[in-house]
């Protein structure tokens, strides 16, 4: 009995999840990019979807780089950014989305609404600890 309630859980929670996956990719592709990063090999594909009737998604998707502390993704008002560079010191703007949720694979995040995407033209993973860009997925339409 309760393995079959387990079972019932257990597949709502799987479709749930591909629900979710499946809206953020349902929304009309704003823009996107592909990370570089050297010294961190950073890879993998950013895009932004509009959504239908919501907040815009950043969706990370084949994505993998270093592991390191307190890495953030951030939009960053630059076209794009160097390796390594503390684009902070050169008082470039940011919008931060939070942290990183993994290293490795596909992951959502949600833009705050009123961010200007004309302004905002790159996504960065930056390590707050050391004030350092792992990677960067400049933006295009």
């Amino acid at each position: 009995m309760n393995r079959n309630r387990f079972v019932k859980f257990s597949g709502a929670a799987i479709a749930m999840i591909s629900a979710l996956a499946l809206m953020a990719q349902s929304g009309t592709i704003v823009a996107t990019g592909t990370f570089h990063g050297a010294a961190h090999s950073t890879s993998g594909r950013a895009t932004v979807y509009a959504g239908s009737s919501g907040p815009e998604t950043l969706r990370l998707t084949h994505f993998k780089t270093s592991n390191g502390p307190n890495l953030h993704v951030l939009l960053i008002a630059a076209s794009d950014a160097d390796d390594n560079e503390d684009f902070l010191k050169k008082g470039i703007e940011r919008v931060d989305l939070g942290s990183l949720k993994g290293n490795e694979g596909d992951q959502n995040y949600t833009i705050p609404a009123g961010t200007d995407l004309a302004k905002y033209k790159a996504v960065s993973i930056f390590c707050e600890r050391f004030s350092v860009n792992f990677g960067t997925a400049p933006l295009a339409k």
